[in-house]
C-alpha cells in the first residue's frame, strides 16, 4: 500500500478547540469519529462487551469534557491518548464495581437462552482472536503489553525500570503495540 493510499492521521487536537470554542457541528464531527474507536479500544484491549463499552467511553467523554471546558487540558495535541486512558480508567472502575456481583456462587446452572449462547460463541472467538493476534507479536513486544494487561494500573515509571527504558519510551511502545494489535485484530474480523 503507497503512503497516498494510507489514511491521513486525524489531528484530534482540533476537538479541544471546538469544544472550548462551543462549535457543536464540527466537535459532534470528530466525535462521531473518535467514539466508536474508543468503543472498540475497550472491546479489543480490555474485553468489555459492546454495550458497557459505549457507557464507559460515555462517562469518559463527559469527564474529558468537564476538563476540558474547565481548561484543564495541557496538551490537546495528546487528547486522543488522554480519552483512550480515560476509557480504559472508567471500564476498571465499572469492572471493580461490578465485580462483586459477579464473584457472588451460583447455585444452580443458569439456563442460557439462544440469544446468549450466540453472544458467548461470539465472545470466545473474539478472545480467541486476540489470544492469535497477541502470539503474532514478537517476544518482546508480548511480554511487554502482557505486563500492562496483567498489573492494570500500573504506571509508566514502574514498566519504565522494570524493562530498563524511560517512560517516554514507555508510553511509545505501548501506544505502537496497541495499535499493531488493533490492526490485526480488525483485519481478521474482517477477512473471516
Amino acid at each position: 500500500m503507497s503512503v497516498s493510499a494510507k489514511r491521513a492521521r486525524v489531528d484530534y487536537s482540533t476537538l479541544v478547540k471546538y469544544l472550548q470554542a462551543q462549535e457543536t457541528r464540527k466537535a459532534n464531527e470528530l466525535l462521531e469519529e473518535v467514539l466508536p474507536k474508543l468503543v472498540e479500544y475497550l472491546r479489543v484491549t480490555m474485553g468489555a462487551d459492546h454495550t458497557t463499552a459505549e457507557e464507559c467511553v460515555q462517562q469518559a467523554f463527559l469527564n474529558v469534557y468537564e476538563r476540558i471546558l474547565g481548561d484543564k487540558i495541557r496538551d490537546p495535541k495528546s487528547i486522543l491518548s488522554y480519552m483512550m486512558q480515560a476509557s480504559r480508567n472508567e471500564y476498571l472502575s465499572y469492572r471493580d464495581k461490578n465485580k462483586k456481583y459477579t464473584d457472588l456462587p451460583v447455585a444452580h446452572d443458569p439456563i442460557v437462552e439462544p440469544a446468549e449462547q450466540v453472544e458467548l460463541l461470539i465472545d470466545r472467538e473474539r478472545k480467541q482472536a486476540i489470544k492469535d493476534c497477541m502470539r503474532k507479536l514478537d517476544r518482546e513486544s508480548r511480554e511487554f503489553i502482557l505486563y500492562f494487561f496483567e498489573n492494570p494500573g500500573v504506571r509508566s515509571r514502574q514498566v519504565a525500570k522494570k524493562f530498563n527504558t524511560t517512560e517516554a519510551n514507555v508510553r511509545i511502545k505501548k501506544h505502537r503495540i496497541i495499535n499493531q494489535l488493533n490492526q490485526m485484530y480488525l483485519d481478521r474480523m474482517t477477512e473471516g
